[in-house]
């Protein structure tokens, strides 16, 4: 066992990371290490609901802001900008841990301080594939890092191919499902009362754009949208994050008709689960539909290539915006349609064989110098 509890800073861009990130921080706060948060990206724009709030609820935690980016900066100029305030921070203030999840392009900003600063650093699910940049981007920011936190065997397994030392490499499932599997105490009644929804019956929509395909980018929202509309089902839409192309998903669910469609910046994570557990279906291209509603036995219609090839469960349709959109009875198909439950990324345990493993003075002592390492063919 480590004879210190050591430094831990967790770092955190957007609402779907700080939902990965914040049990396994609950977690380090409860056993003594001390546990702070730099918070920046999505967090700090009010267009995506200023959800620095959510983790300034974390009391446990020192927290510290960064305002990284303006509206329409490019992926390129807000690495730059994120390098820049994020190495200001780390030579002032050094964490013996700093632990990032992802593939966004903080998550790649965070890990070049880090490296380039001989410090400690932990990539919350690498080895995941997506079929987009942002699979290139997390697969970047695992080469930087230290210590590796993975979701399942064969993200395990990409990393060891990618030549990182086995030993470094713990799969403990995914930390979000550790939330999804509490008894949540809020209720839905309580969920649709805070964010204004007035169906008793609904799907839940989260459509982000693909940087790679930005020029298709506005006829598949318009495809898919128009799918929505076509199947007279009431959803639950959540804006898409702040990546290129978004504006123009963001016109298309401003055209939604208000009276069978609630659109909403972003929500607080307990409340997403229940609203996801008691949902009738997921649509879009979120993690949210490969990971966390299998989990729920809640069907998904996967939509395009941002989450290509990462989950296989039964649960899962995987279609193109236009193949929706020329059978949108396939919305209705799966409709209050429940599934068994899938565990392949995790049974809701992730925080403690995190914790469990920060313990371990073996995990402190493994050098920071990084080493390819081969693996048997």
């Amino acid at each position: 066992m480590i004879m210190r509890k050591k430094e831990l800073l967790f770092f955190t861009g957007t609402r779907a990371d700080f939902g990965k990130l914040a049990p396994l921080a609950r977690e380090a706060a409860s056993e003594g290490f001390s546990v702070k948060f730099f918070v920046t990206g999505m967090h700090m724009l009010k267009k995506y609901g200023l959800t620095k709030r959510e983790v300034s609820r974390e009391k446990y935690a020192e927290i510290s802001e960064y305002l990284n980016q303006r509206a329409g900066d490019p992926q390129d100029i807000v690495l730059c900008k994120t390098v820049d305030g994020f190495s200001d921070y780390i030579s002032e203030n050094k964490p013996d841990l700093v632990i990032i999840h992802g593939d966004r392009i903080e998550a790649l900003a965070a890990a070049i301080v880090c490296a380039t600063n001989n410090i400690r650093s932990a990539h919350i699910e690498g080895g995941e594939v997506s079929g987009t940049i942002d699979e290139a981007l997390r697969h970047a920011t695992s080469k930087l890092c230290t210590h590796h936190f993975v979701s399942s065997k064969r993200a395990s397994f990409r990393l060891l191919k990618m030549g990182e030392a086995n030993a470094q490499v713990y799969n403990i499932g995914s930390p979000e499902l550790d939330v999804h599997a509490q008894e949540i105490s809020i209720s839905l009644l309580d969920v649709k009362k805070y964010y204004e929804i007035p169906f008793d019956e609904y799907g839940i929509c989260l459509f982000h754009p693909v940087t790679t395909e930005q020029e298709t980018m506005e006829l598949q929202a318009n495809f898919l949208f128009k799918a929505l509309v076509e199947s007279n089902k009431n959803f639950v839409v959540i804006y898409p994050n702040n990546d290129p192309g978004s504006e123009l998903i963001d016109l298309c669910i401003g055209d939604l008709p208000q009276s069978r469609f609630r659109s909403i910046p972003s929500m607080r994570f307990h409340f997403f689960s229940k609203l996801l557990q008691c949902s009738s279906c997921i649509v879009g291209n979120s993690s949210a539909g490969v990971r966390e509603a299998p989990f729920f036995g809640v069907s998904t219609i996967n939509v395009g290539n941002r989450q290509a090839n990462r989950s296989d469960s039964s649960s899962i349709i995987n279609i193109s915006a236009k193949e929706l959109f020329d059978d949108p009875s396939i919305i209705k198909n799966v409709w209050n349609k429940r599934h068994q439950k899938c565990t392949d990324f995790g049974e809701g345990n992730a925080s403690r064989k995190f914790i469990d493993i920060l313990l371990t003075s073996q995990f402190w002592e493994w050098p920071l110098q990084k080493v390819y390492t081969e693996i048997d063919q």
